[in-house]
């Protein structure tokens, strides 16, 4: 049944104007809220808001107020000879007691390694994504809900990934460069730049924004070993907090210390927070996870036994094979995923057995939603 943004009846109380909508449902606006809001005051080319709060008085109410002639909410405020108009379905989009009403939904899948068996839900064409905006929304979307996906069939020269990145938005730039190569190299100052097994891991937790997404485009594979893994860090959370609540309070309330030298070893940077952090709506927001570059715990000492305790549990499901999906990355392959939720790490592999080259990109989580929002057409 669709949305009906019909106005039955208004009425108001001491601070606030009531609307009564013809599906039955009751909206309660402050009346400071709808002088804050007034659609009037925006400025018309750049779109932002103009109304400056404190050139009303706390006491400001209608005077007046009906629905005109085109269904709008009319209202004549008591101060500054000014006159409201909201459209209805703005207005009842954007109530807030309408959607303290509702139950939060997570937009998030969380999976596990059953994933495993079915890449190709979350795999797209390099073409198609760059030829069909409908496919670049599909892209976007299962980034969003699953954190992960894989993008085939790409050119495989160097730097190319960026038309299809240019295609969301500006790359996020760190000390590592742009993009950063990952490839084993004699002397390494970071442990992707060697052959041997990496952990599953987050990169950047000693950022206070640490990069949203990250991008693999593998130009080269053909040594043996090396395998990719992922790992859903929402889902393992997800268990915590069902199933071990003290151990999921102790991670998202204890802050952990993350360092680390940047490339040319001319600054340190050092950032705390917990391992897990949520959003206003209680959901996961982000996760860090990094035995690389996680300092010395520097805790209160009637958390440390506690957090430790915790921390090994979290680590220990993280590796878990049933939450783990691998698989091999083909030249062609662009391997996208969330950084501040899926931990990626890498098997062992034989550097005289063949080669294997990656090139790395960053892009902020805001970027993609941004885009996304406009590609759905998500109104403000």
């Amino acid at each position: 049944m669709s949305e009906t943004f019909e106005i039955k009846n208004i009425s108001i109380n001491s601070n606030t104007l009531d609307i009564e909508w013809k599906d039955g449902k009751k909206s309660n606006f402050l009346f400071m809220w709808l002088r804050d809001n007034c659609p009037n005051d925006v400025h018309p080319t750049a779109n932002q808001r103009t109304f400056d709060l404190l050139t009303v008085s706390e006491d400001i109410h209608p005077n007046e107020y009906k629905v005109n002639n085109k269904g709008q909410l009319e209202i004549k405020w008591s101060e500054g000879n000014h006159t409201s108009y909201f459209e209805p379905k703005w207005l009842k989009n954007n109530c807030y007691t309408l959607k303290s009403d509702k139950k939060y939904i997570s937009p998030y899948f969380l999976w596990d390694s059953s994933l495993q068996n079915n890449l190709e839900k979350i795999s797209l064409n390099y073409t198609d994504v760059i030829n069909d905006e409908s496919y670049l929304e599909n892209w976007l979307e299962i980034l969003n809900i699953y954190g992960f996906s894989i993008i085939k069939n790409s050119p495989i020269e160097q730097k190319s990934a960026l038309q299809i990145l240019n295609k969301i938005s500006h790359i996020r730039e760190t000390f590592f460069g742009t993009p950063f190569e990952v490839i084993n190299i004699p002397n390494p100052n970071n442990t992707a730049y060697t052959a041997e097994r990496l952990c599953n891991h987050t990169d950047l937790p000693y950022y206070e924004y640490a990069p949203g997404y990250q991008f693999l485009h593998c130009l080269v594979n053909d040594a043996e070993g090396g395998l990719s893994k992922v790992v859903d860090a929402f889902k393992v959370a997800n268990f915590l907090r069902e199933n071990e609540r003290e151990m999921f309070e102790t991670l998202t309330s204890v802050p952990v210390k993350f360092k680390d030298n940047d490339y040319t070893q001319t600054t340190i940077r050092i950032f705390h927070s917990p391992l897990i952090t949520l959003n206003k709506d209680n959901d996961f927001n982000d996760i860090r996870f990094s035995v690389a570059t996680m300092g010395a715990v520097d805790c209160h000492p009637k958390e440390m036994a506690k957090f430790y305790k915790a921390y090994r549990k979290f680590a220990s499901l993280l590796h878990d094979e049933k939450y783990c999906v691998s698989f091999r990355l083909k030249s062609g392959d662009i391997f996208c995923f969330n950084n501040r939720r899926i931990l990626h790490g890498r098997t062992q592999f034989d550097p005289n057995s063949g080669h294997r080259h990656l090139q790395g990109y960053y892009i902020d989580r805001d970027e993609i939603v941004a885009k996304l929002n406009y590609l759905k057409k998500i109104e403000c």
